[in-house]
Order: C-alpha cells, then structure tokens, then sequence
C-alpha cells in the first residue's frame, strides 16, 4: 500500500478513538461501565480512545450499539462531529414547514426548531390576525402537539372538544385527531406550536 492509499484512510481511523470518548462522556459513562454495556474490556475502549489500538469490525459494532450510535458515525470521512445543539437566530428564522398548517389564513409563521433525525421535535411561532386560523383541519399524523399562547386567545378543536386559550394557556393534544385554531377575537394572537412526531 503506498503513502496516497494510506493518507486517504488514516484521518478516519483516527477519528474512530476522539468520537467514542466524545459519545461516551455525552451519556455519562465511566470505562468501566461502557466497558459492561458493550462486553469489550475497560483497557481496550481505554486504547482505543486514546489510538492506540483500531479496533476490530466486531468490537466497533459493539461499542457503537452500547453508545447508541450507527457504526457510520465512527467511520465517516474523518470530519468533525456535528454540534449536539442547533441554533436558530432571530433574524434568521425559517418559514414555517409547510405541512405545519397547509391551508392557514391570516397567519404568520416561522419556525423556532426544525425535525431532524437525532432531533425529532419541532416548533413554530406564529402570529394569528383576527379571523384568521389553521383552516378546517389541520393534517393528521401520529404525534402530539402543545400550543402555547403569548398573547392574544385561540379558539382551538380537537377532536369535536372546543378550548378557548387566553394568554399564557396552554393546551397538549395528540395529532392523530381531527385537530384545528383560529382567532375569532378583534386583536391578533401570539402562540407557539411545539410538536413530536411519532
């Protein structure tokens, strides 16, 4: 094998050792306890964090289902984890996703947090003018959802059961069921929409 092929492979390898001790201490774990979940020993996962030792196929997956995490994560191209946490600024907030409430009137959306694989929760700020609402019904899917009002009231349906949300109500329902909002008040309302989908 020539220097070239060496090169290509050697940043991935070492990059195997930095993120198991980076998931390991995320979840809190000592070696030795690691070392009791994934049944390689406490010496070796010790090693193998400090690259001293590339582990076996076999002993990779172990550790890699003992921290939760797929065996890709530990043999990608050798770039840097992604952050744990994601940032949305104020000032570049995106739109709403549309399947949020595809057939709402008089409202103005953005969202606060998006889904993603490792984050499956997502939120959205919106602003409800008077008259203005979700539509007959929003989309149903399994999941649940709490809507948080700021300012304002929401008249909100779930499930043929009528609440009316005034400032600082909340209201938890599942989105498996007919489900919808409005504003029937003069003054627009402010609420905050956090769902988890099943």
């Amino acid at each position: 094998m020539d220097a070239a092929e060496r090169g290509s492979w050697e940043p991935i390898v070492g990059a195997i050792g930095p993120k198991l001790r980076e998931a390991r201490q995320q979840l809190g774990l000592s070696l030795q306890q690691l070392a009791a979940r994934a049944e390689v020993s406490a010496a070796a996962i010790h090693k193998v964090e400090r690259g001293d030792m590339v582990p076996t196929i076999t002993t990779l997956l172990k550790l890699a289902g003992a921290v939760g995490r797929p065996i890709g994560h530990f043999v990608d191209d050798g770039a840097p984890p992604a952050p744990v946490a994601t940032l949305i600024t104020a000032d570049e907030r995106p739109a709403a996703p549309p399947e949020w409430a595809p057939a709402a009137d008089g409202v103005d959306a953005a969202a606060i947090a998006l889904p993603t694989a490792r984050l499956p929760a997502s939120g959205v700020i919106a602003e409800v003018d008077p008259g203005g609402g979700s539509g007959d019904t929003r989309p149903q899917r399994p999941g649940e959802e709490v809507v948080f009002v700021l300012d304002g009231t929401l008249q909100v349906e779930v499930a043929g059961e009528r609440y009316r949300l005034r400032t600082g109500d909340a209201l938890h329902y599942p989105t498996d069921r007919p489900h919808r909002w409005h504003n029937a008040e003069a003054h627009p309302a402010r609420a905050v929409w956090f769902s988890v989908r099943s």
